[in-house]
C-alpha cells in the first residue's frame, strides 16, 4: 500500500534543509535540521572575499563546474551574485523554486545537488523560522533567474544540530552553495472562484489560505468525489509529475486533520504517481493554479488496514483540499 506520497528526492532536499520539525504526509513526522543559534535572522546575505573567491563556471539550470581553495571559514553567511537574471527579485515569506549544489567547504566534496538525474527544485520558502539561515539568507534579495556562491559557517548552517550525517557534514564544516533561482512561485491557488457543488464539504479560507473544512450531515459517499473550488489557468498535471502543493487532509465527519502544509513548512512537491489512488484521481487532469476538493472512500485511500500513525481507521472516509501551485516532469 502506498501512502501519501512516497518520498521523493525534492521531499528529501527539503527535509535536510529545514528547520525544525514537520509533518510528514502520512500523518507522522520527520526529524529535520535546526537552525544554530536561537533566534534566526532573515538578512540579506552579501558578498564577502570567501564568496567572491568561489569560481563557478557553466549554465543556469546546470551542474556548476565549481573549484575553491579549502578549507573555507567564514563569521557570517557570505553571498556572491555569479549571474544576475531580470525577474522579480525574491522577499522574504516568498517561495522560491530553486536548484541548488552544495559543496563541504573544508573537503571540496559536492554533497549533495538538485541538478541530477532524477532530482528536482525545491520549493524554498524564504524564512529562517522554516529553512537554515544560510540557505535563505543566500536566496534572499536577489531576482528570478538568477545564479549565486555562498560560503555558509556552520551557525548558519549545521552547527547547532552536531552536523549533517547525511551530507557528510561535521559540527565544524562551513558550506558552499550554488544555487539557481528559478521563479517565485504563489503561496495558494489563484484560479478563478468555481460554483459551489450540492452535498461537498465546505471549505471557508483564512488570510493566508488555511481552510476550515465542514463535512455535510450523514454518511460520506461510497465512491471518490472531485469538486473544483478553483480553476487555475497553468499547465496540466499529468501522471508521474512532480506537484508542488499545499494540502489540508481531515477525516470525515469528526473533522479532525492527520496531515497538513499550512503552518508546517509550506507546500510539498509530491510525485503524482506515489499517492493513494483517491489523491491521484484528485490531481492529475488539474491545472496549476486550482484549488480542488476531493472526498476519498477507504478502498481509495488507506484500506481496511488504515494508517496507524496518521490516525486514521480502515472505515475512515478522507477530505483533501489541495491548491496546485506548480508541476513538471519527473527528472
Amino acid at each position: 500500500m502506498r501512502s501519501i506520497p512516497a518520498v521523493a528526492a525534492a521531499a528529501i532536499a527539503a527535509t535536510l534543509l529545514l528547520a525544525g520539525c514537520t509533518a510528514t504526509p502520512d500523518g507522522g513526522s520527520a526529524t529535520s535540521t535546526p537552525t544554530a543559534g536561537a533566534a534566526p535572522v532573515n538578512e540579506c546575505a552579501e558578498p564577502g572575499s570567501a564568496s567572491d573567491s568561489v569560481t563557478v563556471t557553466g549554465d543556469i539550470g546546470a551542474l556548476p563546474t565549481t573549484a575553491f581553495q579549502g578549507p573555507l571559514t567564514v563569521d557570517r553567511t557570505e553571498r556572491t551574485i555569479v549571474s544576475e537574471g531580470d525577474g522579480d527579485e525574491v522577499e522574504f515569506g516568498d517561495i522560491a523554486k530553486i536548484d541548488f549544489t552544495i559543496y563541504n567547504a573544508t573537503s571540496g566534496d559536492q554533497v549533495f545537488t538538485t541538478l541530477e538525474e532524477g532530482q528536482t527544485p525545491l520549493a524554498l520558502t524564504v524564512d529562517t523560522a522554516t529553512y537554515i539561515a544560510g540557505i535563505v539568507n543566500s536566496v534572499a534579495c536577489v531576482n528570478e533567474g538568477s545564479r549565486v556562491v555562498s560560503v555558509i559557517p556552520p551557525a548558519d548552517g549545521f552547527g547547532a544540530a552536531g552536523g549533517n550525517e547525511a551530507l557528510g557534514i561535521s559540527a565544524t564544516d562551513a558550506l558552499v552553495m550554488v544555487a539557481d533561482i528559478e521563479s517565485i512561485v504563489p503561496d495558494r491557488a489563484d484560479g478563478e472562484d468555481q460554483p459551489v457543488q450540492d452535498g461537498f464539504p465546505t471549505v471557508a479560507l483564512a488570510d493566508d489560505g488555511t481552510p476550515t473544512v465542514t463535512t455535510p450531515e450523514g454518511a460520506a459517499p461510497t465512491t471518490t468525489q472531485i469538486a473544483v473550488l478553483k480553476k487555475g489557468d497553468g499547465a496540466v498535471v499529468a501522471a508521474g509529475d512532480q506537484v508542488l502543493m499545499q494540502y489540508q487532509g481531515s477525516i470525515w465527519g469528526s473533522g479532525t486533520i492527520f496531515d497538513q502544509t499550512w503552518g508546517t513548512g509550506g507546500p510539498r512537491t509530491l510525485n503524482s504517481a506515489q499517492l493513494i489512488p483517491g489523491f491521484t484521481a484528485a490531481l492529475v487532469g488539474q491545472t496549476v493554479g486550482s484549488q480542488v476538493l476531493v472526498v476519498i472512500p477507504p478502498d481509495q485511500g488507506y484500506g481496511a488496514g488504515g494508517n496507524d500513525a496518521a490516525g486514521i481507521l480502515g472505515t475512515d472516509s478522507l477530505v483533501f483540499v489541495i491548491d496546485i501551485l506548480d508541476t513538471q516532469a519527473a527528472g
